[in-house]
């Protein structure tokens, strides 16, 4: 696993910007409130007086209140339909959205703009003529970020938008921290470590494994002169004081327990998954989504069929990725940390596992998984793949009914003809179709 940065859009709390905004807002209101001019220009820019002015400013007061309600009334409502349609895994996707981190923005700023505006009316001063006009401006902005929330959450909330955004996420996290298959990797099998001299290390805390600091354990292991082997992959769940990675060849007590201390510092935990550095945490909602659509309650297998192609998408970048462990250098060339990571069969299982048991009533379901593995079979490179995706598909056919109508057998049938195909190379014959019938629902 390689790579730095993030591999989600935006990862600061939703907090931050309204915060960020109302302190900006609330400096700017007690500056521009000294500005009384008694003549010139910009005695022009507010026609009106000193009531006028406190008009306004509790006019947008107000109206910012009633728009913040109805923008929370709405977000709570398309939160609740978004767990229940989609999954709750889904929720971070909306929270995370940049345009409503700037909505909320837009109307904390016009509201703390406004209130502190009003603290510092003088009715014995000149109008703040100016402080006046921004706050009017302010109003009309927060009108317009009402308007343009009600029309981004209506699109953000389709669907076909949220597996997009997920897909393209998941793509970034493979692309970012997954070495290609053509670049040269050392075998971690060469350091040939004696499992019986490793110091095991403990989680400090429970919680699921978010990042890997690579770069800082391997100046780690370098300062102590040891080798450091994670036992855990981004997305693992871990349970206080179990092993979380062993390390080997630390001089003495005393380093062995800095080194230790410094192995729990890399290994980044929290309360929940991430996309940083864990990209199947991408297709376990792709996967959420596709098993919601089959469910007897939402019944759309059209829905589940557009996941899998998401999922197929990406399981080709993983098939041209390297999926097994890697051995990180210091800059001596010495090896000095093992990074584990899923394999194929991992991704194949979380992609295929739980939506051909869960549909496998729906023969149209089954032969969308086997569509899927039919495009991932063209992008296969070794034998070893071939043998997972030839597993998948036998695990998916057998879970075919026996009650299953002839003709809708024999089409799911003739998709596992067509993996087979995919697999020995015979390309055309697999993609070979009447009307299309085989790439779409």
């Amino acid at each position: 696993m390689t790579g730095r940065g993030s591999a989600e859009g935006s990862r600061s709390p939703l907090w931050v910007w309204p915060s960020a905004a109302g302190v900006v807002a609330a400096g700017a209101a007690l500056w521009l409130t000294t500005i009384r001019p008694t003549s010139g220009w910009l005695t022009h820019l507010w026609p009106g007086d000193q009531s006028a002015a406190d008009t306004v400013f509790q006019v947008v007061v107000t109206s910012v209140i009633t728009v913040t309600t109805l923008t929370f009334s709405l977000t709570v409502v398309a939160l609740q339909l978004a767990s229940q349609q989609f999954s709750p895994r889904l929720l971070r996707e909306v929270t995370r959205d940049r345009v409503w981190k700037g909505v909320l923005a837009v109307l904390t700023a016009a509201f703390v703009y406004s209130i502190v505006a009003i603290r510092q009316l003088d009715s014995t001063s000149p109008v703040p003529v100016v402080s006046a006009l921004v706050s009017m401006l302010l109003g009309i902005a927060a009108f317009a970020a009402g308007l343009t929330f009600i029309t981004h959450m209506t699109r953000l909330l389709r669907v076909d938008t949220l597996m997009l955004k997920v897909h393209d996420e998941t793509r970034t996290a493979i692309a970012k921290f997954y070495p290609r298959h053509d670049e040269p990797l050392d075998d971690p099998d060469q350091l040939d470590l004696d499992p019986a001299r490793g110091e095991l290390v403990a989680a400090p805390r429970s919680g699921y494994v978010r990042r890997v600091d690579v770069e800082r354990l391997v100046r780690a292991a370098r300062r102590h002169d040891a080798v450091v082997r994670i036992e855990t992959r981004p997305g693992d769940h871990v349970v206080q004081h179990t092993p979380v990675a062993t390390v080997w060849a630390c001089r003495g007590g005393e380093v062995a327990g800095a080194l230790a201390g410094e192995v729990r510092a890399a290994v980044d935990l929290g309360y929940e998954r991430t996309l940083d550095q864990d990209a199947g945490f991408g297709f376990r909602q792709l996967a959420d989504i596709a098993v919601k659509a089959v469910s007897p309650a939402i019944n759309d297998p059209v829905t589940a069929s557009t996941a899998l192609g998401h999922m197929g998408d990406l399981l080709t970048l993983v098939v041209g990725s390297h999926t097994g462990p890697t051995l990180h250098r210091d800059a001596d060339g010495a090896g000095r940390a093992i990074v584990p990571d899923r394999d194929l069969r991992y991704y194949l299982e979380l992609c295929c596992g739980q939506l051909r048991r869960y549909g496998g009533s729906e023969p149209s379901v089954l032969g969308s998984v086997l569509q899927m593995l039919r495009d991932v079979a063209v992008s296969c490179r070794d034998d070893a793949q071939r043998a997972e995706v030839r597993r998948a598909a036998d695990e998916t056919l057998a879970q075919l009914p026996e009650q299953a109508a002839g003709a809708d057998a024999e089409a799911v049938r003739d998709m596992r003809r067509r993996v087979e195909l995919a697999l020995t190379g015979e390309l055309v014959a697999a993609f070979a179709d009447r009307a299309g019938e085989t790439r779409s629902m």
